[in-house]
């Protein structure tokens, strides 16, 4: 080992002083040094500033690229643009749902919103409804879609109301059954509600039900039963009451559920206010109640009046009775003789009325009259109404959407009438309805 230090130290000394003659000693390499160094760094940050002037047209690379890059962001950052913001994308307005149509009922025409859409199908109750003076004021009459009044013994006429769309708080007085108001129901397949009733009518009853109608006697239904009761405020036999409610339970029970899906009758909206004209009446004379009807213009309805009070009012509701439509069928009416089975029919004057076949008719609405025929082909067949005469001949009669009373009289009976004048109006007024 010492002899290459040694040669080595020689060859050092040998070359070390030419380098140092050369550079003028090793004092003034140290001095160099720092010199040096300010130049490499000049160097460097010269290079530095030909990239980023040299960036505005190209594509820096390398180590120094970083550098630049980041220098020429800062340098966009803060340089203002002629470029408008642009705004946010307004989003469409969401496309609404449209609400279900409302649904017509079979029985009235009336419209009821989707939300009722079962009532308007709702498997009809009529109730057999007393009419003698004891009797009124009647309960639940208001709000029946259709009510029919015929005579019955000795001439007193009696009510049977048809419930579809309503249930109101009381129905009453409940009197007994006649034969030709079961075909009547029978056209609805209804509950039909009563107490008793003539021989006929029950021997009847006792072969429909459950395919014509559904009986539902109070003798059976009422006292522990529930569904029909005796109030304590007027005496018997005019005090035997029901509800909408008690009637569409007892429906359930016997089955009587199936929708009517059909309406026999022809409906159609109220005649424009401009349209209907002012005042009008109709008298129908029974022997023992005197009805008569007021037309409205403003409300198109007719108020009903009955012996004894000057307006007709509902005993459960408090309402006017006051009928879209008002109906009169002329049918043959007799005694109903005696059977085997019944000899008292003669002895109570009990009534038979001719209620198949074919008849005139007369249909009172939007303050009008339209002059028809009635027509019935078997008990389970609805009453039809159609023009009796004019182009219209045979074609079914629209009735104006609302409740219809049907006022059945011997062909005989002398109903009157007066039909109003239609006026110039106020423009610009709505129907009332």
């Amino acid at each position: 080992m010492r002899w290459y230090h040694a040669g080595a130290q020689q060859r050092n000394q040998a070359h070390g002083g030419h380098m140092i003659d050369r550079l003028g000693g090793r004092d003034r390499v140290g001095r160099m040094v720092p010199l040096l160094a300010v130049a490499l760094v000049v160097v460097l940050v010269a290079a530095g500033l030909v990239w980023v002037a040299g960036s505005q047209g190209g594509t820096a690379t390398g180590p120094t690229a970083l550098v630049g890059t980041a220098t020429a962001s800062a340098t966009a950052s803060a340089t203002p643009t002629d470029s408008p913001t642009p705004s946010p994308t307004a989003s469409p307005a969401p496309t609404p749902t449209p609400s279900p149509p409302p649904v017509a009922a079979t029985t009235s025409g009336i419209w009821l919103p989707a939300s009722q859409a079962a009532l308007a199908t709702r498997h009809p109750v009529a109730v057999m409804i007393d009419d003698q003076a004891a009797a009124r004021p009647q309960s639940g009459l208001a709000s029946a879609d259709i009510v029919y009044q015929a005579p019955a013994e000795g001439g007193i006429p009696r009510y049977m109301a048809i419930f579809q769309t309503q249930d109101p708080p009381a129905i009453g007085p409940v009197r007994s059954s006649r034969l030709y108001f079961i075909a009547w129901a029978a056209e609805y397949r209804a509950l039909y509600v009563h107490v008793g009733g003539a021989p006929n009518a029950l021997a009847y009853l006792r072969q429909v039900t459950g395919r014509l109608v559904y009986d539902a006697d109070e003798f059976r239904w009422g006292g522990k039963a529930g569904y029909l009761w005796r109030i304590t405020t007027r005496f018997a036999p005019h005090n035997v009451y029901t509800s909408g409610a008690k009637l569409q339970a007892l429906a359930k029970r016997v089955g009587a559920t199936a929708p009517m899906t059909q309406a026999a009758w022809t409906f159609e909206d109220d005649a424009a206010y401009a349209a209907r004209p002012t005042g009008g009446t109709i008298v129908v004379p029974y022997p023992y109640n005197r009805i008569s009807y007021t037309y409205d213009p403003f409300t198109n309805r007719y108020r009903r009046a009955v012996t004894g009070q000057k307006v007709q009012t509902d005993a459960g509701t408090k309402q006017a009775i006051a009928p879209a439509n008002v109906v009169i069928l002329r049918m043959r009416i007799g005694a109903l003789a005696n059977t085997p089975s019944a000899g008292t029919n003669q002895k109570k004057h009990r009534l038979e009325v001719q209620y198949t076949g074919s008849g005139d008719a007369l249909v009172f609405n939007n303050g009008q009259l339209i002059r028809a025929r009635w027509s019935k082909a078997s008990d389970a067949a609805p009453t039809l109404l159609t023009y009796a005469s004019g182009p219209l001949k045979g074609q079914p009669v629209p009735l104006v959407r609302g409740q219809t009373f049907v006022q059945v009289v011997q062909t005989s009976l002398a109903v009157t009438w007066t039909i109003g004048k239609v006026v110039p109006r106020p423009p610009g007024v709505a129907n009332a309805e």
